[in-house]
């Protein structure tokens, strides 16, 4: 399923100033996991409500494999589409177990009960999601950030085909930042499109592939994470000097935004643009290693993808450790390598890196 923006404009009713969103174009497809940055006040989440309908876009639409949502009856939509928003305090008397069960209602009527297997993915994903101590609570006597995980897995137990989240780091620990974040990755893995907005560049850097970048003056930018996510595109946004770092981990090489200092004379009308891409040849050895077959389709499409360019390839099984060990060899342009072994790290239980030659072509 194919969630796009097309022509996007919207403004608030009541304002004087110019549009707030202005000719938003991007689409997302199954498996695509999509970051959307930007300052305070930008309007990132005005773009989420606009995507779903909650918000009238003024001009433009959004649509679902080509369908306008506001032709979509309801209960069609958000069967195929879930909705995380930003947790805020609540006086609801409903206990977390009932608050994660309510997301199954689109699977049942309103006067019948739940069925065993309703109940069997609920408890599931609490047992994922760290809930399944706070089954009885009421949601007004957990914390901000337990509610945020609550709201999540209300989400999930719909087993929606695009999942969108507002900011739902917000609030949670690292150890709970890092279980979210590992939840969109083993979706997306499965074919489901997660849409989130955020605060953390890092996070975009290190899990979406797709980025939407959204500037105070109305401005945005649309494209590969590592395209659009720049040390020049951070300080034209957000008005920080930032520095963005490799951290070579035991599996993997991860990207780092450090940020340096804010910028003295910030200019929110300076263009965004796309960092020129390094056509430089080279010749590379990728290294992968994965213990999860349900991957291996994916990266021998990613592979396959890049054919023109493989000048070797090894790959063996490892049954003793249960793992499958896999060397490439490439012949192309810097930038070209350098998309695989981003595209390669986003896959679940798949440990990358890329040496290269240090002859000069």
């Amino acid at each position: 399923m194919i969630l796009s923006v097309e022509n996007g404009c919207f403004s608030y009713k009541n304002s004087k100033d110019k549009l707030l969103l202005e000719d938003i174009n991007f689409s997302v497809e199954p498996g695509d996991l999509l970051a959307i940055l930007g300052p305070n006040g930008a309007g990132k989440t005005t773009l989420l409500r606009c995507i779903m309908g909650f918000l009238k876009w003024s001009s433009g639409k959004s649509t679902l494999d080509g369908e306008n949502i506001r032709n979509i009856p309801n209960k069609k939509l958000w069967n195929n589409i879930a909705y995380v928003p930003q947790a805020k305090s609540t006086v609801a008397a409903y206990t977390v177990e009932e608050m994660v069960l309510l997301g199954r209602s689109s699977h049942f009527s309103m006067l019948s009960l739940p069925k065993e297997e309703d109940l069997e993915i609920v408890h599931k994903v609490m047992e994922e999601m760290n809930l399944t101590r706070y089954a009885h609570k009421k949601c007004s006597q957990i914390s901000g950030g337990e509610l945020q995980m609550v709201l999540i897995a209300k989400a999930l137990v719909s087993e929606p085909k695009i999942l969108i989240l507002d900011e739902p780091e917000s609030n949670l620990d690292f150890k709970n930042q890092l279980l979210i974040l590992d939840t969109m990755t083993k979706l997306t893995n499965k074919g489901i499109s997660c849409i989130f907005n955020t605060h953390y560049p890092t996070h975009a850097l290190q899990r979406a592939n797709k980025a939407f970048l959204l500037s105070k003056s109305g401005e945005y930018l649309f494209g590969e994470t590592r395209e659009v996510i720049t040390e020049k595109n951070i300080e034209k946004a957000f008005g920080v000097k930032a520095v963005i770092g490799e951290i070579e981990t035991p599996s993997n090489i991860l990207k780092d935004v450090i940020p340096l200092e804010i910028t003295q004379t910030s200019d929110i009308n300076a263009l965004l643009s796309k960092d020129e891409l390094s056509t430089e040849r080279k010749v590379a050895v990728v290294s992968i290693i994965t213990d999860h077959s349900d991957v291996s389709e994916k990266i021998n499409k990613l592979l396959g993808k890049n054919k023109k360019y493989i000048i070797g390839r090894m790959g063996m099984p490892y049954e003793d450790r249960g793992i499958s060990i896999i060397n490439v060899t490439l012949d192309a342009p810097e930038y070209v390598i350098q998309t695989l072994v981003s595209q390669l790290g986003f896959l679940s239980g798949v440990s990358v890196k890329a040496i290269y030659s240090q002859v000069k072509f």
